[in-house]
């Protein structure tokens, strides 16, 4: 009789202990992490590197964020199944996980269950949004929101790169001032732009 097929997966988060009780959710089980990151340059270096049927990826790293990496993952892999988890329920980052082509979005709080289910359905090519999560993820972009509210909605990094902005920088100097490539200059502006519901610089610098 053949062995069981294992669903081989990716985790990404920054701290160890994360990392380190997903894997023991899942002993005893056919789901088995065979690559693990730190950072989401290292999640996404892994995941398109790697034969994975399944990246796990927390919504905020030290790097960037999930939805980052998710963008770049689907740009080059767009079969992958990219499951989201995060510490906080954020329905902006939902909204814009769901137009990046995640399949579904956990909270670490979340039973043992309910994360085994969603890793099962995700890998099989479902995806783990209801309806309900998606109307309201779409009704949070079309609320007008408080500026504390934007703010908290946005990584450490993308912050840094929305204050050069409205300091008047173009791609190219924050890049400079912040160490980082254009590209990825270009990537965070972007992410800004739709988490606070603006279409240009000039409205999200002002």
């Amino acid at each position: 009789m053949p062995a069981e097929r294992k669903i081989q997966i990716l985790v990404a988060d920054d701290q160890e202990m994360v990392r380190s009780g997903v894997k023991a959710l899942l002993v005893g089980t056919e789901i088995v992490v065979v690559a693990e990151a730190q950072c989401s340059q290292t999640a996404v270096k892994l995941a398109l590197e790697m034969d994975v049927d399944l990246a796990l990826l927390d919504i905020r790293m030290p790097d960037g964020d999930g939805l980052s990496a998710l963008n770049h993952i689907k740009l080059e892999k767009p079969k992958l199944p990219v499951l989201l988890f995060s510490a906080f329920d954020n329905l902006a980052s939902i909204a814009q996980a769901i137009d990046l082509g995640a399949s579904g979005s956990l909270l670490k709080g979340c039973s043992r269950d309910e994360f085994l289910n969603a890793i099962r359905v995700v890998a099989a090519g479902e995806n783990i949004w209801n309806r309900k999560r998606r109307q309201s993820a779409s009704r949070s972009l079309r609320t007008p929101r408080l500026a504390g509210a934007m703010e908290t909605s946005l990584t450490e990094r993308e912050g840094e790169v929305l204050r050069q902005v409205a300091l008047g920088l173009s791609n190219k100097q924050i890049a400079v001032e912040m160490k980082i490539s254009p590209i990825t200059v270009v990537e965070y502006v972007k992410n800004i732009l739709h988490k606070i519901g603006v279409t240009n610089r000039t409205q999200a610098a002002i």
